[in-house]
């Protein structure tokens, strides 16, 4: 079966900073790599990805945010906003909230749930990883 989900930006940095290869957030991206998530983004979460990621506070090469942008987009597709008016404390998590929200079954994966509408659509990498049924050793 194949998901359909939006990266929130600290998954990324989070997978990228990590020295631990049985992290969650690593083992979702390999969900990625094995054609099992299809990442969904838009131009405004492509743009925060490239501004977060080249962040001098998390030292990544330019090799690896490159590496990262081919996994994401030549494994996922564009998709629209389908507006919500449900309350945000930063303005900026509503493009992934409601990018997630324009496809039917898609899933919000973010180590920051506290952020979101409590629906059951806004998972940790953990959980989605559970949802899919990957074991820690896959």
């Amino acid at each position: 079966m194949k998901y359909f989900a939006v990266f929130d930006t600290n998954v990324l940095v989070s997978a990228m900073i990590t020295h631990h290869s049985d992290a969650a957030t690593v083992k979702v991206l390999e969900q990625v790599v094995k054609g099992r998530i299809i990442p969904l983004f838009n131009d405004e979460i492509l743009l925060e990805y490239q501004e977060v990621l080249h962040r001098d506070k998390f030292n990544l090469r330019e090799d690896d945010i490159l590496n990262m942008f081919d996994l994401l987009i030549d494994n996922g597709c564009l998709a629209g906003r389908r507006a919500t008016d449900l309350p945000f404390t930063d303005a900026d998590d509503i493009v992934f909230f409601e990018i997630a929200m324009s496809k039917d079954g898609a899933f919000l994966v973010t180590g920051n749930t506290k952020h979101f509408p409590k629906v059951p659509t806004v998972v940790t990498p953990a959980e989605m990883l559970e949802i899919m049924g990957v074991k820690k050793d896959d």
